[in-house]
């Protein structure tokens, strides 16, 4: 049997687990909301699932009798289980949903119950699906042993190989090409046809399997040589927890560094994750050519570590803001490659050296090792997040991140192996001295890209770093490196342009995106109730920076803020309000924007408006396709709506809701302020009336009409087909029909 199926099996693999993890991540967060908890529940499930099934499959593969074609009939089943996930994840996911919205409706549910229920409902749905695709790995080692001659001892690497790269293109097509052309749904059907492909190839390569071979089990029908043993105890599963570990929670202060530069659209993101898997592929690949010269050479020695700790701070150089690269994607990835391609090949090259080492073939053992390796890529990212970012910063947690590794080459260097001469211990522990002082002067040297900005004050939590800066009407908030808002009297009329329009005298308002707390204060000028909805903690801490009328606003009964995604949270409230004001963070493709743009999340919001309640949607603008797809979803839940372009004349407030929106004049609509509404809507300009300040608006009304017609192929927008996120494709090839 050629060795080349099991590369092109494991590659598909690779690809397939990719787009299923990216898929699969956006429906939940659809389903239980954009939060940082949440995101990272469903990264642990899969993760945890990976872990438990590498585990499980090798015990398998250690206690089964039968090879032969056995192993592959075995990846067979695991692999048309995993298709069944193409039909049933989504399908679980939109029934958690539900059954948590019916469950939780009236109920104080705290936040820390929702996310143990919504926890249980992922891992319900993705983990037996997850612990398929961790099998895959040692059931494709147990087939090695038991069908290759001679290719044994290194298989996890060979697998390793195909499927880190199946995964980075499997990242690329998933992101770049798949969800836009199909949808997140119909892109998990064509994922699952493929892995139905990859059972019926297996299982026609098993056919040219020949029977069982005793003699090439391992286990419990024999014992591995004392060569296999020799190399379990050169590489400690202890390693394999640190690369998985400080790789993983690496990626994600990469994330916070690199958006200021990248964005903070979907390619951002899986530019730096196709990044981290090519450079991973070129790191295997290159431990596979030494591991062919050199068969019999040590494990990776102190030496190795402490250059894998310094090339951690490398991106500490790349993100310097006065490194000299031109604006733009490309020389933004241009900085990102250069930045963590040197230590994911690095940690490319270790990963499979220590389970090669560790394992020698032995599927069981492999198993377990890959399984440690990835229970540090679970508490990794959750050590970041929760605890290293919010209080060290970027800088800070990657050099503690880097200190660990360092710090495993200092304790060899002092400690060395009694197999070492005199000489290779000196040049490692000179290699660990130099690196140290490079490492240093990498932290000294570099600068941070919020140094740009003076005066500035900065806040980071689980979920963003948050900059506030600037003077005067001058100042801004920026969120994970990008400019969100500024003092504008725009972010006033989402609430006084609406709040007009009520029949009624209004009686609570909901505020979703806090930014400045700028609508959060006109709301309260009105003497309404108002609950803010922010998805990061530190952002509602700035409100005094804006305002310095903050801290009196907070005091009052009236103001409540929740830190919280706006749309789970209108899941779970059962409250009425007469107006819910929306005011997604820019740009318009913003990653997971969309789900406060789509037509499901209007169907929550409708049920959250009194009878003649009004939603006002802000939209910055975008393509055609954007404007005119989000309209149609506005239009598909409510019957009446209306939409204004900006006091500036760029933007659109759109205003829905279940009754007709009358039509009123400016004098109208001014009479109806009370007078601190009428000093909050003025405060700015342009005008210096609130009778003025209506009509710069309700001059510039669009019929609701033409703007459905921008682009005549735009599709209602939907959590399914997020139109405004994918646009790649859209823009390269595509012409709107407008």
């Amino acid at each position: 049997m050629r060795l080349s199926w099991f590369f092109a099996l494991f590659f598909v693999s690779g690809f397939c687990s990719l787009v299923y993890e990216i898929v699969w991540l956006r429906l939940a967060m659809a389903s239980f909301g954009v939060t940082t908890p949440l995101v990272s529940l469903v990264v642990s499930v899969f993760m945890a699932g990976l872990a438990l099934g590498s585990w499980l499959a090798g015990r398998l593969a250690r206690t089964a009798r039968s090879s032969g074609p056995g192993p592959l009939r075995v990846y067979v089943l695991i692999e048309l289980l995993i298709a069944v996930s193409g039909i049933a994840v989504p399908v679980e996911l939109e029934w958690g949903r539900a059954l948590l919205e019916r469950t939780t409706a009236g109920a104080a549910w705290g936040s820390s119950a929702y996310y143990l229920a919504s926890g249980g409902l992922v891992a319900a749905a993705l983990l037996p699906f997850c612990v398929g695709m961790g099998a895959t790995f040692p059931l494709g080692m147990w087939a090695i042993r038991a069908a290759v001659d001679g290719e044994s001892e290194r298989s996890f690497s060979y697998l390793y190989l195909a499927n880190v790269l199946g995964a980075t293109l499997g990242t690329l097509a998933a992101a770049f090409v798949m969800i836009e052309l199909l949808g997140l749904r119909r892109t998990l059907l064509a994922t699952a046809s493929v892995n139905v492909l990859m059972a019926a190839v297996a299982f026609a390569v098993s056919l040219g399997v020949p029977g069982s071979h005793p003699a090439r089990l391992t286990g419990a029908e024999g014992e591995p040589s004392a060569r296999a043993r020799e190399g379990r105890r050169l590489a400690a599963p202890g390693l394999l927890f640190l690369t998985g570990f400080a790789s993983m929670a690496m990626e994600l202060v990469w994330v916070r560094q690199f958006a200021a530069y990248l964005g903070t659209v979907v390619y951002a993101f899986a530019t730096i994750l196709a990044v981290y898997l090519a450079a991973t592929f070129l790191g295997s690949s290159a431990y596979r050519v030494r591991a062919r010269r050199h068969k019999d050479s040590p494990g990776p020695g102190a030496g190795t570590w402490a250059v894998a700790a310094c090339l951690g701070l490398v991106p500490l150089a790349t993100a310097d803001p006065r490194l000299p690269l031109a604006d733009g994607f490309f020389p933004a990835t241009l900085r990102v490659g250069l930045g963590i391609a040197p230590f994911c090949a690095a940690i490319g090259f270790l990963t499979p050296l220590l389970v090669d080492r560790w394992s020698r073939g032995d599927a069981s053992r492999a198993g377990a090792a890959y399984a440690v390796n990835v229970v540090g890529g679970i508490l990794g990212p959750l050590a970041a997040g929760f605890g290293l970012l919010p209080s060290l910063g970027e800088r800070g947690a990657l050099l503690g991140l880097a200190a660990a590794l360092w710090g495993t080459g200092a304790v060899m260097a002092l400690r060395p192996s009694p197999a070492l001469t005199r000489r290779a211990v000196g040049r490692a522990r000179a290699a660990v001295a130099a690196t140290g002082v490079l490492a240093l002067l990498l932290v000294a040297l570099t600068r941070d890209f919020e140094s740009l900005f003076h005066p500035r004050l900065v806040r980071r939590d689980e979920t963003a770093t948050v900059i506030a800066t600037g003077e005067g009407r001058r100042k801004r908030l920026l969120v994970n490196g990008f400019a969100t808002t500024y003092l504008t009297p725009i972010t006033k009329l989402m609430v006084h342009l609406p709040m007009a329009f009520l029949p009624d005298t209004p009686r609570s308002a909901l505020v979703i995106c806090f930014g400045m707390g700028t609508s959060f204060r006109s709301s309260l000028s009105w003497g309404v109730p108002t609950t803010a909805v922010e998805l990061a903690r530190s952002v509602p801490t700035l409100f005094g920076y804006y305002h310095e009328d903050a801290p009196a606003l907070l005091r009052t009964s009236s103001a409540r803020i929740v830190i919280d995604d706006g749309r789970r949270y209108l899941e779970r409230t059962p409250e009425l309000h007469d107006l819910i004001t929306v005011d997604p963070p820019p740009p318009v493709q913003a990653a997971g924007s969309s789900l406060l743009y789509s037509r499901e999340f209007y169907t929550v919001a409708q049920k959250r408006l009194r009878p003649a309640g009004i939603l006002q949607q802000w939209l910055p603008g975008g393509e055609p396709i954007v404007v005119s797809s989000v309209a149609r979803a506005l239009r598909s839940v409510f019957p009446h709506v209306r939409v204004f372009k900006s006091v500036e004349g760029w933007g659109y407030h759109f205003l829905a809701s279940a009754r007709p929106l009358p039509i009123a004049s400016a004098q109208e609509l001014a009479a109806r302020l009370p007078p601190p509404a009428v000093a909050d809507l003025v405060e700015w300009g342009p005008a210096s009336t609130a009778v003025a300040q209506f009509e710069a608006v309700l001059s510039r009304e669009v019929p609701l009409g033409l703007v459905m017609l921008l682009d005549l192929d735009a599709p209602v927008l939907q959590d399914d087909v997020p139109v405004n996120e994918y646009y790649l494709l859209r823009q390269v090839f595509r012409a709107p029909r407008a």
